[in-house]
């Protein structure tokens, strides 16, 4: 999917969607498994829960959202290099996360997630790029494409963060590892995605 989608990006053909094929493709791509959701299910089994961190996953994605629905089909054509940068911070941004989980002690949960990190990792989600600059401008319009997004990142983050709360007890003091294990292997397969772009 990300294949065709840079495709289309590059080349600057919007195939327009219908509500429904807006509302799967949207609910399929944010509900996958990626850094954010990786951080949010940590999360939730360090026993974080509420509104906070999905309103915060949603302030991230709007970040990058907003402006490349709205003005990234230009900066891709006159700065092509754009997208590869972008796509090299996130590899960086997850690889520095993926380290900071691993040093951890494996049999404690002590490198807590934090708001920050939240934010910054949605911010430079590699799906930002495929919503912002394909799916909300091939929608059936940018307001109401918008609004469903933003009540789908709210659902799924909520989700995400029920799915941790619910690992078994003892499966919980592991999961700085299986977390920076799941946040190293995104990180190469971005980084991979520049070398050999």
């Amino acid at each position: 999917m990300i294949h065709v989608t840079e495709g289309a990006i590059l080349s600057g053909h919007k195939q327009a969607m219908n509500l429904f094929e807006l509302t799967f493709t949207l609910l399929a791509l944010l509900a996958s498994p990626g850094p954010t959701n990786a951080l949010l299910a940590m999360a939730g089994a360090q026993g974080a829960r509420g509104p906070a961190l999905p309103l915060l996953v949603l302030a991230g994605y709007a970040a990058a959202v907003l402006p490349l629905a709205l003005w990234g089909g230009p900066w891709l054509t006159e700065l092509p290099a754009l997208r590869h940068g972008l796509t090299l911070s996130a590899a960086v941004w997850v690889g520095l996360l993926a380290v900071r989980l691993w040093r951890a002690d494996r049999f404690a949960i002590t490198a807590r997630v934090t708001p920050l990190q939240i934010v910054l990792t949605t911010a430079m989600n590699p799906k930002a790029l495929v919503i912002g600059l394909v799916l909300l401008p091939a929608g059936p319009g940018l307001p109401l494409g918008l609004g469903l997004f933003a009540g789908l990142v709210l659902a799924i983050s909520a989700l995400w963060l029920r799915l941790g709360a619910n690992l078994p007890h003892r499966a919980r003091p592991l999961v700085n590892r299986g977390g920076a294990a799941w946040l190293g292997l995104l990180s190469v397969l971005l980084l991979g995605r520049v070398l050999w772009a």
